[in-house]
């Protein structure tokens, strides 16, 4: 298991197994979807649905990391590596979750550098993810060097039956971080 010790009590670690981690992932789903975040679950969202999801989640191509605060999960992304022979050079970044009372202290930050990271080791140039047009997360990815390829209407429904577009985003990893030019964009 690899573990990255980030900041004050907070580290990062990948899990190989959902077992014993099953209810705390289950919990923290259920809050962000609460909470209104859109990775493809609608509120309520039960346990049942929430425990099922996780454990068909771990799959060869799919790598998940989680980030612990003094021992409790915090927040939670995937890299899903391409297994088409056409794709082994792109992955796509996938369920970036952070407990909502946790959000702006720099979670999903280390989160989406450590999955970069290993995009890399993996061998893995392009990098690609789409979330919800006016969510936070748009100001995060375009901080972190991601670039809008497009936007798709109509894309994910709400819990309220309200259609929103979804944006999706690109970023070569093998090429230095352009944070500092996305900000001056």
């Amino acid at each position: 298991m690899e573990v990255v010790e980030v900041d004050r009590g907070m580290h990062i670690e990948q899990l190989s197994s959902i077992g014993e981690h099953k209810e705390e992932l289950s919990k923290l789903l259920i809050r962000v979807v609460e909470d209104g975040a859109s990775i493809g679950f609608l509120p309520p969202l039960h346990a049942a649905e929430a425990n099922s999801y996780w454990e068909n989640v771990l799959q060869p191509e799919v790598v998940l990391y989680v980030a612990r605060l003094h021992h409790r999960i915090v927040g939670t992304v995937q890299l899903q590596l391409c297994i088409k022979p056409n794709g082994s050079h792109r992955a796509e970044i996938a369920k970036l979750m952070t407990h909502p009372d946790y959000r702006r202290s720099g979670i999903g930050r280390s989160l989406m550098h450590t999955v970069e990271e290993r995009a890399l080791q993996e061998g893995r140039s392009l990098l690609v993810l789409d979330t919800r047009e006016g969510d936070p997360s748009n100001r995060l990815y375009a901080s972190l060097g991601f670039i809008q390829a497009g936007r798709i209407p109509n894309y994910a429904l709400s819990a309220n039956g309200e259609l929103h577009a979804t944006i999706l985003y690109y970023k070569y990893a093998d090429s230095p971080s352009s944070a500092a030019s996305a900000s001056l964009d």
